[in-house]
């Protein structure tokens, strides 16, 4: 048995509440998790948990016991910290989070070219829509989509702003038109993106919002689809299926070659800010500093 990995389970299950949110946030089954316990229990010969059918509950022990792995685990990132610093090159595992489209179009290709410069690094890379929490969930480094929220400890650097395009197939357009102003979409196929439960960006889905020489014009659309897959969307505008606004690194290549033509160029579609989110007090490792450095060199907000 691994006693810092079985101690380090302990104190996932205490803190997430359950075997299953456990295993969820340490990437094993609730099997392992359950014999990790179990080992744990056998090697030091008190019971840490009190179980029943319906809940669990730490023993006496289990609390202190919960209290002291917190402290030695810490010690031990403490030390593996330490000796990340003494390395000149960068090396070790590098764990970032960033969103879907960005992640697939934008960071995926660059993973490449950063791996090439630092091959002691392994990559660990999560693509989500849901905002991971940068800490709880153990990542070095999360590009992020909206205003950052305030975090003691955590740095944000801006990054490019995240921008749409919006166009259309040429067979659409042969077919029903091309739009000239922002109320010509009214009578158009719109094809919405869904956006999840408190985005900000939820409205989008209903209405489109454009800026223009005299203002903001909002545009109630309306069309045969609503999907919550970029890619998906993507491939329905390739098919004809009607308008949408995509982000920029999604539909450059198509627009390049023509598969998609844009429309309403003259007015300014929504755009999102986008950080790159570290723990302050971890830049100072060469893994971590080495991808902010070649993250900003590509991607940094102009001044």
């Amino acid at each position: 048995m691994d006693v810092l990995q079985a101690m380090a389970v302990h104190v996932r299950v205490v803190e997430d509440g359950s075997l299953t949110a456990a295993a969820q946030a340490c990437g094993l089954s609730t099997t392992m998790v359950g014999n990790h316990l179990r080992a744990l229990e056998q090697r030091l010969g008190v019971s840490l948990l009190q179980r029943t059918t319906r809940r669990q509950r730490l023993t006496e022990f289990g609390t202190q016991y919960y209290q002291r792995c917190v402290e030695v685990l810490g010690l031990v990132d403490a030390a593996e910290r330490l000796a990340e610093q003494a390395q000149a090159e960068p090396a070790g595992r590098l764990r970032i989070t960033a969103p879907l489209t960005f992640g697939v179009e934008r960071l995926s290709p660059a993973l490449a070219e950063y791996h090439r410069r630092y091959p002691k690094v392994r990559l660990d890379v999560v693509l989500s829509n849901q905002r991971l929490d940068l800490l709880e969930n153990g990542f070095d480094l999360a590009f992020r989509l909206g205003n950052p929220d305030p975090a003691n400890g955590v740095i944000a650097r801006p990054l490019e702003d995240y921008t749409l395009t919006m166009c259309a197939a040429p067979d659409y357009l042969d077919a029903h038109g091309v739009p000239l102003q922002p109320l010509d979409l009214q009578s158009h196929e719109c094809l919405a993106f869904a956006y999840p439960a408190g985005d900000d960006w939820r409205s989008v889905e209903k209405e489109w919002r454009l800026e223009g020489p005299e203002g903001e014009v909002v545009v109630p659309v309306s069309g045969p689809l609503t999907m919550n897959s970029s890619s998906a969307m993507h491939q329905a505008a390739l098919a004809g299926m009607g308008i949408v606004m995509m982000p920029d690194a999604l539909v450059a290549q198509d627009l390049a070659e023509g598969r998609l033509v844009p429309l309403l160029q003259g007015w300014r579609l929504p755009s999102r800010p986008m950080n790159l989110m570290y723990a302050s007090d971890r830049y100072r490792l060469p893994k971590i500093r080495s991808f902010v450095e070649f993250a900003l060199a590509r991607w940094a907000r102009p001044h």
